[in-house]
């Protein structure tokens, strides 16, 4: 030990962990905070021995044991009043001790539903009065190692006891602006949102003046949920369904002749959809307005929309099982199902079924296409899932929910389908044995490259995959949507937008285009709108390549950016959806940490410092009577 700072290392233990922050919208707010302006410290309490605290405390609950700590703080008022903060030990293999934890409604976002029967349990493992949030009575969540507090138990003495010191201060609790209209205005937050993508294949020629084709539109959802706001991975819901996407427009970007199908494929890949379906309903915002952000791309071609949800639990006994969720009996529904159910046949294998959802269902799941049904009840739509009736995903919107909650064969398996499916579709293609079909095939080892990279930390986003197109700020993913930084742009900066949105638009951008014989680098920039610069944060130089792919704002469509303020609009009659917005924002605040150390209690403090006046008392009257007895000897002599 040579310095100060050694000292405090020894002292101070920090902890690192994934946070619970404070979340609001309209009518209140959600999430985790300390109570004020300053740090929180209580003494740290396993929750086995909680009914023997007698003043606030930290309560160190083991993964398993949360569910249980949770309804108590939220049944037991007395209690929830002694709970100054919550650590949530982590372990591992939990998935298969626990029935399921789902913190989100048995109907999540049901008030966008487009049909009436809200009362369906998709999700089965809901968490009742979760409100989307932890309990308002705690003031921090933190998933952490608690190393120093298990080291350190053995060793502890009845007079010391180990403390948990919060730093988790929201500029909305100290403002004491606790809804988002007014946390807005006085900018203590940002709202919720950042960047969809989307892409053609072949590109779209935006020059010309006649594009009549048919779209087909496949979507897919890069952001999920749960109670910590960095450990987000989704891996079934819906990330599952992203790399389904992804795999499948690495399969159909091989073939020749894409330019004379009788339709046009387009991908997109939304954010914010967890929150409100932020992303889907700005798509189509943006699409009214004929925004530079969609720019080349008609909505009123939009023939069919494919959604890929959650297919990553589709294996089951050694077939993986998908169930096509439709609202409706159109003539294009039909078409969609008649091509699922080909592109089956032409796989040539008893490993896959596709079947038709319960006709008892109300109607489609959550999913991106409520706000398609939404804009135009009348579309043609698709929702391919891994459940028929409910939730086969047990940790939806639960950070439980990660790689080993999925199976790459199910995603592979969906990617195929998928792929062959829009094929058919654009092709008109009858014979399940057509050769080109046949040739349409997925990269197994791109979809467990991608599950690797996205879903896990080792590699994470540090995997070749992801540097060979961007930069990753971090290696661990996280599916959290993040906040809108600045003001919305077709074309913005992308030091701004999270890791997987850019990873996203690079890949498809890359996947999609067309191969030039003099490719140049974008120093000098690309030509023409029909160019986009490719890998430019790998080398700081990029390529130029043909292709149509675009980032699209996602945010409320409440929310207006003016003069630099963030605005919240009155309802608009005509926008349903925007009407039950909740208008999701997160505050801000200046540093979020938590420290762990050892200190000796009180009573302990004051035994020693009465003792040590006591000592000093008797001291000085030793003192003194020695004194006096020194002196007395002295003058007889």
């Amino acid at each position: 030990m040579e310095s100060v700072p050694d000292l405090q290392n020894t002292m101070y233990a920090s902890i690192d962990g994934y946070p619970c922050v404070r979340l609001l919208n309209l009518s209140g707010n959600i999430g985790c905070s300390n109570p004020g302006r300053d740090k929180v410290v209580a003494p740290i309490v396993r929750f086995e021995n909680v009914d023997k605290i007698a003043e606030p405390s930290a309560i160190l609950v083991s993964l398993d044991e949360f569910l249980t700590l949770f309804t108590r703080i939220s049944d037991d008022s007395i209690f929830a009043s002694k709970v100054s903060g919550v650590l949530v030990e982590p372990r591992t293999d939990l998935q298969n001790k626990l029935n399921g934890f789902s913190p989100d409604q048995k109907f999540p976002q049901a008030q966008f539903a487009p049909y009436h029967n809200t009362s369906h349990e998709w999700n089965t493992i809901w968490v009742k009065d979760s409100s989307r949030g932890i309990a308002r009575y705690i003031h921090v969540l933190i998933v952490a190692k608690i190393l120093f507090v298990t080291k350190n138990e053995d060793k502890k003495k009845a007079y010391t006891s180990n403390v948990a010191e919060f730093d988790l201060v929201m500029q909305t609790v100290k403002s004491g602006t606790l809804d988002s209209e007014s946390c807005l205005k006085e900018e203590t937050c940002l709202p919720l949102g950042g960047y969809s993508v989307w892409s053609s294949l072949p590109p779209i020629n935006i020059s010309s003046l006649q594009q009549s084709k048919p779209i087909l539109l496949t979507v897919a959802s890069m952001d999920s949920a749960s109670f910590f706001r960095d450990k987000s991975l989704g891996a079934d819901s819906p990330i599952s369904g992203l790399i389904a996407l992804l795999a499948a427009v690495d399969a159909l970007s091989h073939l020749d002749g894409l330019g004379v199908l009788s339709k046009q494929l387009v991908f997109a890949v939304f954010t914010g959809e967890a929150w409100g379906y932020l992303g889907s309903r700005r798509f189509l915002v943006e699409l009214d307005l004929h925004s530079d952000a969609v720019h080349g791309l008609n909505h009123t071609l939009i023939e069919t929309i494919i959604e890929i949800g959650s297919v990553g639990k589709g294996l089951s006994e050694g077939v993986n099982n998908f169930f096509a969720h439709t609202d409706g009996d159109s003539s294009a529904t039909n078409q969609t199902l008649v091509a699922l159910k080909r592109a089956k046949e032409s796989l040539l294998t008893e490993n896959i079924k596709i079947a038709s959802a319960s006709a008892s269902n109300p109607g489609i799941p959550p999913s991106s296409l409520m706000s398609f049904f939404e804009k135009n009840p009348a579309i043609s739509g698709v929702v391919l899932e891994d459940f028929d009736s409910v939730f086969v995903n047990k940790f939806y919107h639960s950070h439980l929910d990660d790689l080993s909650n999925v199976n790459s064969s199910a995603v592979v398996a969906a990617a195929s389908l998928i792929a062959r499916t829009l094929y058919i579709l654009a092709s008109g293609i009858e014979d399940v044995q057509d050769s080109t079909l046949a040739a349409i095939n997925v990269n197994v080892s791109l979809v467990e490259q991608l599950l690797g990279c996205l879903l896990d930390c080792d590699p994470g986003l540090s995997c070749e995959l992801v540097k060979k197109y961007i930069s990753p700020l971090s290696t661990c993913p996280s599916h959290y949507v993040g906040v809108i930084l600045e003001e919305p742009s077709s074309t913005p900066n992308t030091g701004y937008i999270n890791d997987v949105p850019r990873f996203v638009w690079n890949f498809l951008a890359d996947r999609t285009s067309i191969p030039r014989e003099n490719s140049s680098d974008c120093q000098h920039g690309c030509n023409g709108r029909d160019e986009v610069c490719i890998k430019a944060e790998t080398d700081g130089k990029g390529v130029c390549v043909l292709s149509t792919t675009r980032y699209v704002p996602a945010y409320s469509t409440r929310l207006k950016f003016e003069s630099g303020v963030w605005n919240v609009l009155p309802p608009n009659s005509s926008d349903k959806m925007g009407v039950v917005d909740p208008v999701w924002t997160e505050s801000n605040w200046n540093s979020i940490g938590m420290r762990v150390y050892t200190v000796q209690n009180a009573a302990y403090d004051r035994l020693v410092l009465f003792g040590g006046i006591t000592l000093s008392i008797v001291s000085y009257l030793a003192i003194a009577t020695t004194r006096a007895f020194v002196s007395k000897a002295m003058k007889r002599d």
